[in-house]
């Protein structure tokens, strides 16, 4: 098929009456867990996933998908209001944003966020609908080895590339892949680390893990914080919120450079939206004629990571479509939400579910048009949203948790499960230990034992089987640069 019936074929997906009724549930829902500082995506992610049990795999990743990306364009409003970052990733729009703010100027700050995070959605789309396909059909001689060392690749990537020390973050995907071993064997049937409980011989449930790690215990960290508070809504009218002309000179090439930035950054596996964020504010930094006027209040500041970051979460689905592999924790969770539908991730997946694949990349562009129209018009209401005492919000929460992880397997089994990994959560929280990596090895850990039997049993137990082929060197190369060596005699 060419690329019009490909696009014809998604859009009957994404155009259809349950696509366009849960991508803007989803894209709701993201800008209302954006616009609260404290939960982001990846709880309201994690909350959300037992509702797609009872949806279409396509329908259901696309709500989850617009979660995703609605929490980028969510997560400025509080950023540049209340200089706290709603998302990890909008931390680089504090700089300016909250300054334009301080000046009386937080309608043009707020309407500059929502027009870069649009072009940026916009931008990744097409370079998601270009290389995706193409990488998949690269991908489609990979074996066994090539797929261990890419998804190793990927793990070491997440821990050492992530903000944070490189050593806890690879602790934490050890502890992961151990996590990732309890339950049954696939290979010879035998109980492993279930310590005789048989809730355990299915392995440890995706959704309580979650749901503990990134809701209970984000929930917990956050209690007894002080709330700041809001700024009245009154002032923000439509008038006020447009740039004057002489602004928004240049301001386009602004949001195309730092949306070209945030799509190589997001398509990298362990970088994500964040280090795109900051990546382009730096570079917009280095090409400016007065660099010191950034973090003084300047447009281009809040555009530059308002772009980046939105087209590094959109392109971050290039790795995980193509070849299976989650560029972070929300594509882990995503993927996960794949595999718990019947769906297998990797370069088949294009070819066996094609209305997968080309109708969520429509609904990418629905998803960022209705990101559009609701953050334009109800900035008004996103303010008011601020307001919500965290004394009802987070009961409300735990409740949903409670009911949702229930609804999965009807196991009270796996609610203590999630008590229990929320307190886990929160001590990883408060000694600085990243949680996301813990979830990627826990993903990937299982596949990337199915590969490695399988790749041993092709070499008939050969070890240099890992060393041969062109894909897996190159990964053990890039693998041998991350940790300060040295590849061909030349510095990496």
């Amino acid at each position: 098929m060419d690329i019009f019936q490909n696009l014809a074929l998604g859009a009957e997906i994404a155009f259809s009456l349950e696509g366009l009724l849960f991508c803007f549930v989803g894209v709701l829902v993201g800008t209302f867990v954006g616009v609260l500082p404290g939960i982001g995506p990846l709880t309201a992610i994690s909350l959300a996933l037992p509702m797609t049990y009872y949806l279409s795999p396509p329908v259901a990743l696309i709500m989850l998908a617009g979660i995703f990306y609605g929490a980028q364009y969510g997560g400025s409003i509080a950023a540049i209001l209340l200089n706290l970052p709603g998302t990890a990733s909008a931390a680089v729009t504090c700089l300016d944003g909250n300054q334009l703010t301080k000046q009386g100027r937080a309608g043009v700050a707020l309407f500059t966020a929502a027009i870069a995070s649009f072009t940026g959605g916009i931008v990744a789309i097409f370079m998601v609908l270009g290389f995706t396909p193409v990488i998949a059909s690269f991908a489609m001689g990979f074996g066994p080895v090539d797929y261990f060392s890419i998804m190793l690749l990927g793990l070491v990537a997440a821990s050492t590339l992530s903000v944070g020390s490189p050593l806890k973050g690879m602790a934490m995907v050890i502890l992961g892949i151990a996590l990732g071993l309890v339950g049954t064997d696939e290979t010879s049937g035998a109980a492993r680390f279930t310590f005789g409980a048989l809730a355990l011989a299915d392995g440890i449930s995706l959704v309580a893990l979650a749901m503990g790690l990134f809701g209970v215990g984000e929930i917990l960290a956050n209690l007894g914080q002080e709330r700041h508070a809001p700024l009245k809504a009154s002032g923000l009218t439509f008038k006020s919120m447009m740039p004057k002309p002489a602004e928004c000179h240049g301001l386009w090439k602004t949001m195309l450079r730092s949306s070209s930035i945030g799509t190589f950054v997001g398509a990298l596996p362990g970088s994500g939206p964040a280090i795109a964020a900051f990546m382009s504010y730096a570079a917009e930094k280095k090409l400016a004629k007065n660099p010191d006027k950034l973090g003084q209040g300047e447009l281009r500041g809040v555009a530059a990571p308002e772009s980046a970051n939105n087209a590094a979460v959109q392109a971050a689905f290039i790795p995980t479509l193509s070849l299976g592999i989650p560029g972070d924790a929300v594509m882990a969770v995503l993927l996960g939400a794949m595999i718990l539908h019947g769906i297998a991730p990797g370069p088949m997946l294009i070819t066996s579910n094609p209305e997968m694949f080309w109708g969520l990349v429509v609904s990418f562009g629905v998803g960022n048009i209705m990101l559009l129209i609701l953050n334009v018009p109800l900035i008004r209401l996103w303010v008011r949203m601020l307001s919500i005492p965290y004394h009802m919000l987070y009961p409300a929460m735990l409740f949903f948790i409670c009911i949702g992880v229930y609804s999965v397997r009807s196991s009270i089994f796996d609610i203590y499960t999630v008590l229990f990994f929320g307190v886990i959560g929160y001590f990883l929280i408060r000694l600085r230990y990243p949680a996301a990596p813990l979830l990627l090895g826990f993903i990937l850990g299982p596949m990337m034992e199915v590969h490695f039997r399988r790749a041993l049993l092709m070499s008939r137990g050969d070890y240099m089987t890992f060393f041969e082929s062109a894909p897996s060197a190159a990964s053990y190369g890039d693998f041998w640069c991350m940790g300060g060596g040295r590849k061909g005699g030349v510095s990496c």
